[in-house]
């Protein structure tokens, strides 16, 4: 990478992992540009991720939290960029949802030059289909997911329900919609 070049033309690849749902993993892999904010680094991530954008959110560097400012007297999310706070091998947390409690580890795996013929932010990999909102976290999730696999539970048919599905066969924790989520991600660089 060129020291010369601006933040603008730095691009930080970087792995997200949804912490504590483990069968299937779900994470994915990114490249943002390093003037990205926090607050629009949220935005990618509630799009890569597949989350709806419903509930508040910080970010953790080490003793350093970033979000709202007014909010449990974070440092104002709005005011600092990726480049300016990772390095390669940063790792630092992501929180979603203050009551479903859903923690993301980031790992920032390499800083590149920028790719002319890329729009980023660009989703590289997605793995693991991302958990419903409001299901409880990740405790509430393993026991969605054993209900909806057992037809004859008391609570599959209201589960089901719930996530307007028909079938239980419309819900696979496996299966990610890699084109839906590349282009929700698509749109955050369009709008940008």
């Amino acid at each position: 990478m060129h020291r010369q070049n601006s933040a603008h033309d730095v691009i930080v690849q970087i792995k997200i992992k949804l912490l504590g749902v483990a069968k299937p993993p779900v994470w994915r892999r990114m490249q943002v540009r390093a003037d990205t904010r926090l607050d629009q680094l949220h935005e990618v991530l509630q799009r890569a991720l597949g989350w709806d954008n419903c509930h508040m959110h910080s970010f953790s560097f080490g003793d350093e939290r970033y979000g709202l400012a007014h909010e449990f007297g974070d440092r104002d999310e709005r005011e600092a960029t990726l480049g300016e706070l990772v390095g390669p091998g940063t790792r630092f947390r992501y929180t979603y949802d203050f009551g479903d409690d859903w923690e993301h580890q980031i790992v920032v795996e390499k800083l590149l030059d920028s790719d002319p013929d890329t729009h980023y932010p660009a989703l590289l990999v997605a793995r693991g289909a991302c958990p419903p909102e409001d299901c409880g976290g990740a405790w509430c999730y393993d026991d969605l997911k054993l209900i909806l696999a057992d037809p004859n539970d008391d609570q599959h048919q209201e589960r089901l329900d719930w996530l307007g599905l028909d079938d239980a066969g419309g819900f696979d924790p496996a299966v990610v919609d890699f084109d839906r989520l590349s282009a929700r991600v698509a749109f955050v660089a369009a709008a940008r």
